[in-house]
């Protein structure tokens, strides 16, 4: 599964948007929106494609864990919520001719058996390169290698 794409995770807290909202959206499909960070936001403009493998990663909840596996089924496109006067993401200085941030789509693919807590996988050997764990590291989109998403996936289930 997902062996020739790009692997990455994206954090959410589950009180705002939860895997199980994503699962329960109409085809399993929804818009990954509001991320205001520019290293994050270039990872969604410019390196994330159709058919990559996503992991979803629940934060600000105890047990932060990885609940799901999604794809990304239509890349980086403008974020409309920067244009948004009523948006609590709206950022006045963005402009529909140049704009600043942008989202994917993504579509739900496995619910986990079992989520994977960030507890475990801090100790699991083989993750201990994985951006997730590094010190200082709080990005919500960010790459996974190849290994670290078969480990966790097989982990999960």
């Amino acid at each position: 599964m997902f062996e020739s794409m790009a692997h990455w995770l994206v954090k959410t807290e589950p009180t705002v948007f939860s895997f199980d909202d994503l699962w329960n959206a109409p085809k399993r499909t929804s818009t990954w929106d509001g991320v205001r960070n520019f290293q994050a936001r270039n990872f969604l403009r410019d390196a994330m494609k159709v058919g990559d493998a996503v992991l979803v990663y629940h934060s600000s909840v105890e047990p932060m864990a990885i609940a799901g596996v999604a794809e990304v089924v239509r890349a980086g496109y403008p974020d409309p919520t920067q244009f948004d006067r009523k948006n609590h993401h709206y950022d006045p200085k963005a402009k529909p001719e140049t704009p600043t941030w942008f989202q994917v789509d993504l579509r739900a693919v496995k619910k986990l058996k079992r989520p994977v807590t960030l507890a475990e996988m801090k100790n699991v050997p083989e993750l201990s390169g994985m951006m997730l764990l590094q010190r200082g590291v709080r990005l919500s989109v960010q790459p996974v290698s190849p290994e670290h998403f078969r480990w966790i996936v097989a982990a999960g289930f």
